[in-house]
């Protein structure tokens, strides 16, 4: 983590967000988009905004992650947070909970889907499209005329397939289905064995204890243990290769809609095990681009609403929701 000191009297700055389901990472840059400080906190989501419990949630997290970032936000500045599961209703009730977390005027602070961050982090509006696969999983294309379209990105109930959720549940769904057959078979696993080592303990009980106490982005962090049983398991190996086989039928639909487009892969699931991605590539034509993500979202994040919050300013003296809503869409 950089220690350069926040400066009150500087041009302005930018906060930016990047909330998944697992994590809430946040950076804060300068007008130049160096970024001067960064960190992480609990995740959290846009559907959380339904309930007063979510809400509560949502404000506790907010608290941890100001107080990190030296709340209040130095004048001029602005913040950008991308959120998962945020539809555009949500947005009003994020952005008045961020606004006082941070301290900020409500004009300066600007939340949009975590997938529209995404895209504007790894392509200028209509060159290219992003697979993303953490959690859950998403493929997305913004056109050239900044409107979003997605493939998949439904939420674990439904599908998002590929991503750290479904790896974990298959997972799961396979050890016990084997118990159900040879109860026991689990200590001739090293699938198993790993999983079983994440959890806490090989019993149904525990498993049950822990899978339906957990989060969603607890539960996906499971594909961790999938990876490390990978070398040793052929039954892993094989439920990542078909994350892989999954995220391509993103990128085909992608393809179907938009033509042959350059992909930025971004999201932990690429970082599991190389046969995740080289299941993807086997499943794609052969010429695709595919690359990772070059920059992450929070440090992108914080670079557009730091070169917004400059253009806000310049264009009408000082934050306004016209200047800076817009401004940061042509940073």
């Amino acid at each position: 983590m950089s220690t350069v000191p926040p400066n009150p009297s500087a041009a302005p700055c930018g906060l930016g967000l990047d909330a998944g389901g697992t994590h809430t990472r946040w950076a804060v840059a300068d007008a130049g988009g160096r970024v001067l400080r960064q960190g992480q906190a609990p995740g959290l989501s846009g559907l959380q905004l339904a309930t007063a419990d979510g809400r509560a949630g949502i404000a506790a997290v907010l608290a941890q992650l100001a107080h990190e970032a030296a709340a209040p936000l130095p004048r001029g500045a602005a913040l950008l947070a991308g959120v998962t599961g945020l539809d555009e209703a949500l947005q009003p009730a994020l952005q008045a909970l961020l606004a006082e977390a941070f301290g900020a005027d409500a004009d300066a602070v600007c939340a949009v889907n975590d997938v529209e961050l995404l895209c504007r982090a790894a392509f200028a509006p209509g060159a290219g499209g992003v697979l993303y696969a953490g959690t859950g999983s998403v493929a997305a294309f913004m056109d050239s005329a900044g409107t979003l379209h997605r493939a998949g990105g439904r939420g674990v109930v439904i599908d998002d397939a590929g991503g750290g959720h479904w790896i974990a549940c298959l997972a799961l769904r396979q050890v016990w289905r084997a118990e159900d057959a040879a109860p026991g078979a689990w200590q001739a696993s090293p699938l198993a064995r790993a999983l079983f080592e994440q959890i806490g303990g090989s019993t149904w009980p525990q498993t049950r204890h822990w899978v339906y106490g957990a989060s969603r982005g607890e539960l996906g962090q499971l594909a961790l243990a999938v990876a490390r049983a990978a070398p040793h398991d052929p039954a892993a190996l094989a439920l990542l290769q078909a994350a892989g086989t999954e995220l391509a039928r993103l990128a085909l639909a992608l393809r179907q809609r938009f033509g042959d487009l350059p992909l930025a892969l971004a999201g932990r699931v690429f970082e599991l095990h190389p046969a995740v991605e080289a299941a993807l590539r086997a499943a794609l034509p052969a010429g695709q681009v595919l690359h990772p993500l070059t920059e992450r979202p929070h440090h992108a994040a914080a670079r557009l609403a730091a070169r917004a919050a400059g253009a806000a300013v310049a264009a009408a003296g000082g934050p306004s929701p016209t200047a800076w809503h817009l401004a940061w869409r042509t940073a």
